[in-house]
């Protein structure tokens, strides 16, 4: 029988310094275990109150080196600031992580939020919205039609061409990471997937209606059929030895773990799937290939619902 929803596992970023080995082990005990997806997040630096600072390993190389590692498991980006890097050269990127992947790319894109890391590293902060606008353009076309010649206010693709194409002629599925209506109403005309943090839902089943309806209504307003759309959802499992998590992307409270039995966390997932959820990336709290053993009961059971 089939599984009610894909399950995906989001893999360390700032809650340690994970080294690649270990990474590279997660990431194939994952697949053996038979997990759907694994997924990056794009962030530079973090920084406390206190002044402290973190920062992950950069992800379209922790990408590129996972599909090397892996055969069969999904991977992504959750979710590419389009404000990093040119965006032909995401685009460039994105079909190159695909061919070396054999196809198991979602690109995910997001117009970022984190104003530390931006003026860190140089980036300008300002007018996110309308420059994921212009880097949203280039990418999606570039990546489905292979050519672009594009001016405009932030961003320029002048004559571009995207060769040699990926595995797949129209490019990665898109995934849009965000619940704001802007961004909403640029990315559902052309994009596959959307997906929300968990903080947003407030990490539970019934928080999935609004959020689920806004997006019905912008798919209306913008002519797309809503049931082309999948709808994903990281959420967040506390699992034995979590002590709250450490990472730099919750940007408010009032969102408890999910917690509980195989059995009981099964049943969650579930319930997410019956909101009309199609995936869900896992945040989990120690994220540790022990984690991530410890919930293969939880696949054995979806898989015989």
């Amino acid at each position: 029988m089939a599984r009610p929803l894909k399950i995906g596992i989001q893999l360390p970023e700032v809650e340690y310094v994970i080294r690649w080995p270990e990474l590279r082990q997660m990431a194939t005990r994952a697949e053996e275990l038979g997990f759907d997806s694994l997924w990056v997040g794009d962030h530079l630096l973090y920084r406390s109150a206190d002044g402290s600072t973190r920062g992950p390993w950069e992800a379209w190389s922790q990408l590129a080196a996972l599909a090397a590692v892996t055969s069969r498991i999904g991977i992504g980006p959750l979710v590419a600031a389009t404000s990093f890097h040119n965006p032909a050269m995401i685009a460039k990127k994105a079909a190159t992580i695909d061919e070396i992947s054999g196809g198991r790319l979602v690109l995910g894109l997001g117009a970022g939020w984190n104003e530390t890391e931006y003026r860190a590293f140089g980036f300008p902060f300002d007018r996110r919205i309308s420059r994921f606008e212009e880097a949203f353009t280039i990418i999606r076309t570039l990546l489905r039609d292979g050519h672009i010649d594009f001016a405009g206010e932030f961003y320029e693709a002048r004559d571009c061409e995207l060769v040699p194409r990926g595995p797949r002629p129209e490019g990665p599925p898109l995934l849009i990471g965000s619940n704001g209506p802007r961004m909403l109403e640029i990315a559902l005309p052309y994009v596959n997937a959307w997906n929300s943090w968990f903080e947003e839902p407030g990490n539970r089943p019934e928080g999935i209606a609004p959020l689920r309806d806004r997006v019905d209504a912008i798919c209306a307003a913008v002519e797309r059929d809503p049931a082309e759309i999948e709808r994903t959802v990281a959420v967040f499992v506390r699992l034995s030895g979590g002590e709250g998590r450490p990472a730099g992307a919750t940007r408010r409270s009032g969102s408890p773990a999910l917690e509980g039995t195989p059995e009981q966390l099964a049943e969650v997932f579930g319930a997410f799937a019956r909101e009309g959820i199609g995936h869900l990336q896992l945040v989990l709290d120690p994220i540790t290939l022990a984690s991530i053993e410890k919930l293969a009961p939880v696949l054995e059971i979806l898989d015989r619902t």
